[in-house]
């Protein structure tokens, strides 16, 4: 782990494309900004934690496990950004905008 003192205002560039700086620190907590490509995902820690519990605890109940077992195969495991699943999708994907909208849709 790279351990760094910042103070507001200063940044760090990460692989030359994600930066994150140092908005505001007062002694509750430090307010951080990051600007990343689309492509990378960027979610709270603790976000992440209180659904993997979640789903920890849905998956341990006998019908949920059940349940589970028969999906499990249904659906093809993504590898990666090009991985199998991925490119299947891809090769099924019409040509042209069905909608006739263009451009792609952002997430809020």
């Amino acid at each position: 782990m790279l351990i760094l003192s910042r103070r507001p205002g200063e940044g760090i560039l990460i692989d030359g494309g994600i930066r994150i700086v140092v908005l505001a620190s007062d002694g509750g907590g430090v307010r951080l900004g990051i600007e990343a490509p689309e492509s990378v995902g960027i979610v709270r820690e603790e976000i992440v934690e209180r659904i993997a519990d979640e789903n920890r605890r849905a998956g341990a109940t006998p019908e949920a496990r059940r349940w589970l077992e028969e999906l499990d195969g249904a659906v093809p495991r993504r590898t990666g950004p090009d991985g199998d699943a991925a490119r299947a999708a891809r090769a099924d994907a019409p040509e042209t905008d069905p909608d006739g909208e263009g451009g792609s849709q952002q997430a809020s």
